[in-house]
């Protein structure tokens, strides 16, 4: 599956999903039925540079940080206001991560991504980089 993901032209993808196929098909008829089918919905994952495909195919950070925000809107209950809300989320974004090797929680490579980002997305990004 990672060479399909990684694949540098649709081309490839193609290849190597029929090539995934051959030797799983007969095991997950149904999953390969579905790739196939959502196949025009994946293509344009694969017109991403290579820096952005790794922050747009996994969603790891987004749904931690998500179960972190409910975790600590749960422990709350209630809000006397929107700004006491905001506040509990932001420490809780900017919060120290403990028993981690990243304990910021930061995005390795941001520059990099940013940069890639700038370049291909300028019109839409460039009103929010501060």
């Amino acid at each position: 599956m990672r060479a399909i993901y990684t694949a540098p032209t649709t081309e490839a993808a193609e290849t190597q999903l029929e090539a995934f196929a051959e030797d799983w098909e007969d095991t997950y008829p149904a999953m390969i039925r579905s790739w196939r089918q959502s196949w025009n919905e994946f293509t344009p994952f694969l017109g991403f540079p290579a820096e952005l495909r790794r922050v747009v195919y996994t969603t790891n950070a987004v749904e931690s940080l998500n179960a972190r925000f409910r975790r600590a809107v749960r422990h709350r209950g209630h809000f006397p206001n929107e700004q006491a809300a905001l506040t509990v989320l932001y420490l809780v974004d900017t919060a120290k991560h403990k028993n981690r090797s990243n304990l910021t929680g930061k995005t390795n490579g941001w520059k990099t991504i940013l940069n890639t980002l700038t370049v291909h997305y300028g019109d839409r990004i460039a009103d929010h980089i501060k």
